[in-house]
């Protein structure tokens, strides 16, 4: 009688490979989604707020993005100081407290 052996060997290792890989390719998926760090200008780090009205990261704030933040969208006239229709990091942090 012939008993079948199976490698028991190279069946563990093609499993750790793949568990491997996976755990591999699920921390790099999570680290794209991870929110990008504060951007820095002159030192200063931009605020939350800012960066929350900035949706698209674009550094600007228009009257439509200011339209997501209630507080924003009621003073947007009087921070927007060169009357482009957009708010610069330093418009912003010009006229808002802290």
């Amino acid at each position: 009688m012939t008993v079948k052996r199976t490698n028991i060997v190279a069946n563990f290792e093609a499993r750790s490979v793949a568990l491997v890989a996976s755990w591999t390719l699920a921390g790099a998926a999570l680290a794209q989604s991870a929110p990008p760090p504060p951007a820095s200008r002159d030192g200063k780090a931009v605020s939350a707020l800012f960066q929350q009205a900035d949706q698209n990261g674009d550094g600007l704030i228009s009257r439509s993005k200011a339209a997501s933040v209630p507080r924003l969208e009621a003073a947007f006239d009087r921070l927007d100081s060169d009357r482009n229709g957009s708010l610069s990091p330093d418009e912003f942090d010009r006229g808002t407290p802290g």
